[in-house]
């Protein structure tokens, strides 16, 4: 154990979470996946194109993230998402809370990160709103109200939420088998879903943006829980995952990761402090999606239209912020990778992201028409 750099480990954790954020950031700007824009194309077009590229890129984390579970790779259980207190209502509430933002705020958390890199001026007010309000839930007066308001409504799962583990003790089987059986169903059905369109089945940019973003989420955690991991830490002799804001391990999330960044430049003569997992995939997605807007010629700057539209994005980056610390994820945190732990708070996270956005959307359908 004398051998262990964790400094050393660390830099690798944050520089494997860049290097896979960058791919995600380059990659979602050339395919355009939008986890806003595939909840707006079902919603006002009909269309389901985009929302089948964000079933498949959660489809492939299942399947890559269970195969590393049961090679014993990594141990998802460890993570924030199969916890055994199913905090339904925080869920509820945040997933509500984030999918209204984001509709206001003309994108995700993710999708902010990747509409600054293409030079929207716009989005880097979003994401200034979004930290400072995910810091106020984390720990301010926003948080006070979620940890006394919200979480104590919770369900205690003694085996943890996730759907191989409740399986395993409903029919006593073993937990493994369950795991490979509900991986293949519930991927399985999303994929059915997924390729059963004829016009997606020929779509490329939908196909590649749904398996590379997968891919992304299953090296996350490849990078966090193996790369990371440490049996014994030879500062406190106990086992710990370095680098990372949560002390577990850790795959792409973009709530919480932007008010560390925010901190960090805030404390920057602190050093104690590091870039962590979450902080370099920020930055990553930045990074990647400049990288490809330069690249292709489409980096252009963006501000916004009217002071409406300015309120609109304030409020909806507070929405976020808030909503997506409060269930513990944005739409790629529980939509994706909770989602591919099969947590049951990462499903109940993604349907309420969902619902939000879709009424919101409704909403300002309905305000249009009254203007027009």
């Amino acid at each position: 154990m004398n051998d262990v750099n964790p400094a050393a480990i660390a830099t690798t954790v944050a520089w494997g979470g860049f290097a896979l954020a960058f791919v995600f950031g380059a990659v979602a700007n050339k395919t355009n996946f939008c986890t806003m824009g595939a909840v707006s194309d079902m919603v006002n077009m009909g269309d389901w194109g985009r929302m089948r590229m964000w079933l498949l890129a959660i489809a492939v984390a299942i399947i890559g993230s269970n195969a590393l579970q049961l090679a014993g790779v990594v141990d998802l259980s460890k993570s924030i998402y199969p916890g055994p207190n199913f905090i339904w209502l925080s869920y509820l509430v945040g997933g509500l809370a984030f999918g209204v933002g984001m509709t206001l705020g003309s994108g995700c958390a993710s999708k902010t990160l990747i509409r600054i890199g293409g030079g929207s001026l716009k989005s880097l007010v979003v994401f200034v709103f979004l930290g400072i309000a995910a810091y106020v839930t984390l720990k301010g007066l926003f948080g006070a109200f979620r940890v006394a308001v919200l979480d104590p409504v919770t369900i205690h799962l003694s085996t943890g939420q996730d759907l191989p583990s409740l399986l395993a003790k409903a029919f006593g089987a073993d937990r493994n088998t369950m795991v490979m059986l509900s991986s293949a169903i519930v991927a399985g059905l999303l994929l059915l879903f997924v390729f059963k369109d004829r016009d997606f089945r020929h779509n490329f940019d939908g196909i590649l943006g749904g398996v590379i973003v997968g891919l992304v989420v299953i090296g996350g955690w490849y990078v966090s829980g193996k790369l990371g991991y440490l049996a014994e830490d030879p500062n406190t002799l106990q086992e710990a995952f370095v680098a990372t804001n949560s002390g577990r391990l850790e795959s792409l999330s973009f709530v919480a990761p932007q008010a560390y960044v925010l901190e960090l430049l805030m404390f920057w003569t602190d050093t104690s402090r590091i870039v962590t997992f979450g902080i370099a995939s920020a930055l990553g997605v930045v990074a990647g999606s400049a990288a490809y807007a330069l690249a292709s010629g489409k980096f252009h700057w963006e501000s916004f239209r009217d002071p409406r539209d300015t309120a609109n994005h304030m409020i909806g980056g507070v929405l976020m912020g808030f909503g997506g610390v409060t269930a513990m994820g944005c739409t790629i945190g529980q939509g994706i990778s909770g989602f591919s732990t099969l947590a049951l708070g990462s499903m109940l996270t993604f349907v309420s992201i969902v619902t939000g956005a879709a009424l919101t959307m409704k909403w300002q359908y309905a305000r249009m028409l009254r203007e027009a």
